[in-house]
């Protein structure tokens, strides 16, 4: 019946700040762009890494992000890459901070970033 998550929704404060993030950090392709004129709603931007969809909603005056982490809430997204010490090199190299280094979980790699807002971004990398 239920297939896969087709996309993830953000509200970000800068859509353009965001999109330049996602796109020329990480990756990912601007799949199609809208405006929407209801508001609070401004633009409907999708970006695409691999089959990951995520719809970036520009929105007047947004609120800004809670600190409380412990919260109901989407914490997160976690991006899997090749190879962890490739990654965070490139992520270095373009200025973006690794809030928590990568350490070895057995299985895996894991280590997080933040996107312009602040928004957990987990990076993985199975063995």
């Amino acid at each position: 019946m239920f297939k896969r998550i087709d996309h993830v929704e953000i509200i970000p404060s800068d859509v353009e700040q965001t999109i330049d993030f996602y796109v020329n950090i990480l990756g990912f392709k601007v799949k199609s762009r809208h405006e929407i004129n209801r508001p609070p709603m401004k633009e409907i931007v999708y970006i695409e890494l691999g089959d990951t969809v995520i719809e970036l909603i520009a929105v007047d005056n947004p609120s800004p992000k809670s600190e409380e982490p412990w919260q109901v809430q989407y914490r997160g997204i976690a991006l899997e890459v090749e190879d962890m010490d490739k990654a965070v090199e490139h992520l270095k190299s373009k200025g973006i901070e690794i809030v928590i280094p990568p350490v070895d979980l057995g299985d895996s790699f894991r280590g997080e970033i933040r996107d312009p807002d602040g928004l957990i971004i987990e990076l993985r990398e199975w063995k």
